[in-house]
């Protein structure tokens, strides 16, 4: 099964770096977060994968010249999508690479213990097509309730007190691609908004480890979470 990885975006809240790179290759301890992604799938069994490039792909393309993961088993396609073109229309222009197969997905700027391989088995379960992995973001302040001027309820920034979003890693059927319109269509309006009506989005809830790479301080904690070996990765 293919991996599809979105690494075209511009990356502007984390400009510190993406002026000069891709924010799919800001290293976290020392190595390109896109790699971690990768090395994550490919710790499940899933080892083909599909880059879309976009905002300095070169770079990209650079980085991949001159290494060789075919010793580890790894099918690495690097495909040009469009430097403005919107997650949604990245996709599209993927749709001849996917063989008209069932895929993964999932952003280039994010880490998880996901088990992709748990997260398959949910899919084919529910036969619908496309399954989102639902998280829960880290907190970034504590809950208040308040009756009258008196506080009744108070936690300090706990996860469990936040909503569930999208947390990417995605498993998609082919017929999914026929929402998305063309390049300026975002995959997570759209596309995903039409699935739910028609009811064929369907949520995998993980509880655990998930971080995006936004910002400076997102991509502090992934230097912490990885440098103390906190979750299995």
């Amino acid at each position: 099964m293919k991996t599809v990885i979105l690494a075209g975006g511009l990356g502007t809240r984390l400009s510190e770096y993406t002026k000069t790179i891709p924010k799919p290759m800001v290293a976290i301890r020392g190595k390109p977060i896109l790699i971690h992604i990768m090395e994550q799938y490919a710790k499940y069994g899933f080892k083909e994968f599909i880059i879309a490039l976009g905002y300095k792909g070169h770079i990209i393309q650079k980085y991949f010249s001159q290494k060789n993961y075919e010793k580890k088993g790894w099918k690495v396609d690097l495909v040009k999508t469009g430097k403005n073109t919107m997650t949604g229309g990245r996709l599209k222009r993927l749709k001849k690479h996917l063989r008209n197969e069932s895929f993964m997905l999932t952003y280039g700027d994010g880490l998880s213990n996901v088990n992709l391989k748990k997260l398959l088995k949910f899919h084919k379960s529910q036969k619908k097509i496309i399954t989102v992995t639902a998280v829960r973001p880290p907190a970034r302040f504590g809950a208040l309730k308040l009756k009258g001027k008196y506080v009744s309820y108070f936690k300090e920034k706990s996860q469990m007190d936040e909503g569930w979003i999208n947390g990417g890693f995605f498993v998609i059927e082919p017929k999914f691609l026929n929402l998305i319109k063309n390049d300026n269509t975002f995959l997570e309006r759209e596309p995903l908004e039409r699935a739910t009506k028609i009811k064929q989005l369907v949520a995998y809830k993980h509880d655990s480890f998930w971080q995006c790479m936004d910002t400076i301080k997102d991509k502090e904690k992934l230097e912490e979470v990885l440098k103390k070996k906190l979750y299995n990765f």
